[in-house]
């Protein structure tokens, strides 16, 4: 797969998983074609200049950025460099679409800023697709924490006690669960119609 259509399709993926965690996308970010991508970008795009900032629908002061460094291993001097944009803009959680995985060092460096500074870290691969389209992929929801209380309240259960979800699962991943929130899963189903579970990220 040559370099354009690959940053396209993750650049894609990457619009669509911001609306899905309720950040505000521009229709012309989120349906941008081929054309359009080349025509803003080059042909040759450079990975660095399709970093970008989005505020939460609900608040628009809570904003992510997504970048994407150049570099194919990132180093500890990058990631300082993003650490220090995220200040400058006041957001406090970002998604790193790296080619290579972190070093440990570099790990270690994003936990130092954790957890007032919240960085994600996904590999090219990816996001090559957006898994949550996948036909095999129920839908997924995030409660809010009333919606989590009523439906602990209505079961008379702890949180503890509903079937889990893992933290490094996929599907957790792209909507950015944080570990002690609710899902909601909806699955077709034969007899009725549609079958509803709630799991526990851990």
């Amino acid at each position: 797969m040559d370099l354009q259509t690959k940053l396209f399709r993750i650049r894609k993926t990457c619009m669509e998983l911001l609306t899905d965690r309720g950040y505000l996308v521009l229709p012309e970010d989120l349906n941008m074609t081929k054309d359009a991508f080349v025509e803003k970008y080059g042909e040759q795009p450079r990975r660095d200049d399709l970093t970008h900032i989005a505020p939460k629908q609900d608040d628009p002061t809570e904003q992510i950025f997504i970048f994407f460094p150049e570099d194919a291993k990132v180093g500890v001097k990058s990631l300082k460099v993003y650490l220090e944009r995220m200040k400058e803009s006041n957001a406090f959680r970002a998604i790193l679409v790296v080619q290579q995985n972190l070093t440990a060092f570099g790990k270690g460096i994003l936990a130092q800023f954790a957890p007032k500074y919240i960085v994600e870290v996904f590999n090219e691969q990816e996001l090559l697709i957006n898994i949550t389209k996948h036909v095999l992929v129920p839908e997924h929801r995030i409660l809010t924490v009333d919606e989590k209380k009523i439906l602990l309240e209505r079961y008379k259960v702890k949180d503890t006690q509903l079937p889990r979800i893992q933290f490094s699962d996929p599907v957790a991943r792209y909507y950015g669960m944080s570990r002690g929130q609710v899902v909601r899963i909806v699955r077709p189903s034969e007899t009725a119609g549609r079958y509803v579970t709630y799991r526990l990220c851990l």
